[in-house]
């Protein structure tokens, strides 16, 4: 496997998401879907909770694997899935779908940073492994923040996820560690770094044809060489991740959450009537994500 390398950021950070994001997914859209299938319990309980008739939104939905739940209810709850990518969207439009029955989800092409929906449209919303693709401390604050933005102030709920530093002993990653213990602004940081990301055979060709298809006829030799170069021409796509520190998401949130006006803690906690706030209903370590989950409210 190839190793997790760490990256310093040196140029604008859209064109590094662009680069090293945006570019790679549409990329390897087929084949990375085949991987992403199973959906996390954290996340799959938080949307069997959600009452009957919400209507939400999945900020970065990838192949959609979100869209279909919860299992349970299916069709109790609307999700409209929102990615940049193109071809991942392709697959999620019909995410669910089986043999014989096609199934049409509402997809949306867009920016998770993109100011362009109705504030408060949504009755809740969920980001999962997709902040941690964005190249700064600001972007990821923004991408919060419209999250926050996007649902209902009144009972509005947001569920996050993203990679952590550390990994667990089923990961197939090891971060390197930089030694930094961030600075006065941001005291908690994490390490962004390049995740490769090899093709599988069946996805890629060398010289257009697959490694399987030299033909029966070939010398001993000759299958060498094809498998050499082959695997000569393998592309590897590093794609960028911020891995999250220990505390650092929830740090993120209450600092999005005030800077956007918003007083973070129960509602209880109000001090006057028409306060508005958000309060954190759970946080904690998955599997080598840190997650948050998110209430709105109004005194």
């Amino acid at each position: 496997m190839k190793p997790v390398k760490s990256v310093t950021i040196v140029d604008d950070p859209q064109v590094h998401e662009d680069q090293h994001v945006h570019a790679v997914y549409d990329q390897i859209a087929s084949h990375f879907s085949s991987t992403r299938y199973k959906p996390w319990p954290i996340i799959a309980t938080f949307l069997a909770d959600l009452p009957t008739g919400w209507i939400g939104l999945d900020s970065g939905t990838g192949n959609g694997k979100y869209l279909p739940l919860p299992a349970n209810r299916r069709s109790s709850v609307l999700t409209i899935g929102l990615d940049r990518s193109r071809n991942l969207l392709q697959i999620a439009r019909h995410a669910g779908s089986e043999p014989g029955y096609l199934i049409t989800r509402e997809v949306v092409w867009g920016d998770v940073l993109g100011d362009v929906w109705r504030s408060g449209v949504f009755d809740y919303a969920i980001s999962i492994a997709t902040i941690h693709h964005l190249a700064s401390h600001d972007r990821r604050k923004i991408a919060v923040q419209r999250l926050l933005q996007a649902v209902s102030p009144v009972h509005g709920r947001v569920m996050i996820y993203v990679w952590a530093i550390e990994q667990d002993e089923l990961s197939k990653r090891s971060i390197p560690a930089s030694g930094t213990d961030g600075s006065d602004s941001y005291p908690m940081t994490g390490e962004d770094v390049f995740v490769p990301w090899v093709l599988s055979q069946n996805q890629h060709t060398a010289k257009g044809k697959f490694k399987n298809d030299t033909p029966s006829s070939a010398t001993s030799k000759e299958v060498a060489s094809a498998v050499q170069t082959f695997a000569v021409e393998t592309p590897v796509y590093n794609r960028y991740y911020h891995m999250f520190a220990k505390g650092e998401l929830k740090q993120l949130t209450v600092q999005a959450a005030e800077e956007f006006g918003l007083m973070v803690g129960p509602r209880e906690s109000a001090n006057a009537k028409g306060c508005r706030g958000v309060e954190i209903i759970q946080e904690g370590w998955e599997r080598s994500n840190y997650y948050v989950e998110l209430r709105r409210w109004i005194s």
